[in-house]
């Protein structure tokens, strides 16, 4: 390991705060706009955003395609030049604050009738907000009442929130798979108070199989789709209460739940292992040793997340962008090798785990 792993965690290219699926009805004259809110974003310009947020509007561009197919557009360029190195994160998250700060802009009048009142929320520990936000604005510009409840939302706080205020339904958000295990607690949490749950966001998939698995009552790829799903007719609303065994009976083999209680260890062993295998890396600076320590965390939540879902992709995918998150900064991908190894060393007695390290491997595998 090299320890340049650990700014990509945050911000993975294939789940990404970005990376929701392209706006199936964009508005055309809205591609000069987003070009020219990026040139702002850029410059970190809040000013010159807000200048061209205003412009669209009174150049005759409606809210919903300023802020999905602009805002958002921008938002999903911001992934993609971090990812390919050519954004720090410092840039990134001021990136992301304009962004945010430039929906303000969008008008925010009270419709005439409301369609009826939805809850949109960040599952707990997972902060990027932003696409939770433009679910939201959204559905405000097509006549609901929202609730945004913003990032990071425990469980708790969030049913007592739908005890309170009975929204129609909750539209839970994640990017990141990692999230998937505390993502399923919410949505059984909720549905067990009476409530229906639309999941959306990079963590459930890209065609949803993550929510279905979860045992969500719906999935929307992006905002629109989001917005016309529930417009179609309310979700049904849930009958009885389950558990999470009842959706994934593979976790009554407590692999999920043995390794996930001894991360810690893991990747305490396999940083001390890979100091005795690599001497190199003994001479590595404060800075070095504590990013490579970091780097092996993430790779430990990633497979202890595939291994509550039992799915090689999600581990597989995140291995994949890292590696190439790594070539883009210089760094050789086969870094990674080592620590696949000393994880499956670590983990022999575990067959689902060690599965999806040797899937890890494969994926990591150039094809000819």
């Amino acid at each position: 390991m090299t320890g340049h792993l650990t700014e990509r965690t945050d911000r993975p290219g294939r789940h990404d705060v970005g990376g929701r699926l392209p706006a199936p009805h964009g508005d055309d004259r809205a591609a000069p706009w987003a070009d020219t809110l990026w040139a702002a974003v850029r410059a970190a310009d809040e000013y010159a955003a807000v200048d061209v947020v205003t412009d669209a509007l009174a150049a005759g561009l409606d809210p919903e395609s300023v802020l999905l197919d602009v805002i958002g557009a921008v938002q999903r360029r911001v992934g993609t030049e971090w990812a390919a190195n050519r954004m720090s994160v410092a840039d990134e998250h001021a990136a992301t604050a304009i962004n945010d700060r430039v929906i303000a802009v969008l008008p925010a009048r009270r419709p005439e009738g409301i369609r009826g009142r939805i809850t949109v929320a960040c599952v707990d520990q997972e902060w990027h907000a932003l696409p939770a936000r433009l679910v939201s604005e959204t559905l405000r510009l097509r006549g609901w009442q929202v609730d945004y409840l913003g990032a990071q939302v425990p469980t708790a706080h969030l049913i007592s929130h739908i005890h309170r205020t009975g929204p129609d339904a909750v539209c839970l958000s994640s990017s990141l798979p990692t999230r998937l295990p505390l993502a399923h607690s919410a949505i059984t949490a909720i549905q067990a108070a009476g409530t229906p749950v639309m999941a959306g966001g990079p963590a459930f998939g890209a065609d949803g199989r993550y929510a279905r698995l979860l045992g969500a009552d719906a999935w929307a790829p992006d905002a629109r789709a989001a917005a016309e799903r529930l417009a179609a007719g309310p979700l049904r609303r849930p009958t009885s209460a389950h558990q999470a065994t009842d959706d994934l009976p593979h976790l009554r083999d407590q692999e999920y739940t043995l390794v996930a209680k001894s991360s810690t260890r893991l990747v305490r062993d396999t940083f001390r292992s890979l100091e005795q295998r690599f001497p190199a890396m003994r001479d590595y600076d404060d800075e070095q040793r504590e990013r490579t320590a970091e780097d092996i965390a993430h790779i430990v939540t990633f497979l202890t997340a595939a291994l509550y879902v039992d799915a090689d992709e999600v581990f597989g995918d995140f291995l994949v962008w890292t590696a190439e998150v790594l070539t883009a900064r210089g760094v050789p991908a086969r870094s990674l090798l080592p620590c696949l190894d000393l994880l499956q060393e670590q983990l022999h007695d575990f067959p689902r785990a060690c599965r999806l390290l040797d899937a890890g491997r494969t994926a990591l595998t150039p094809r000819p």
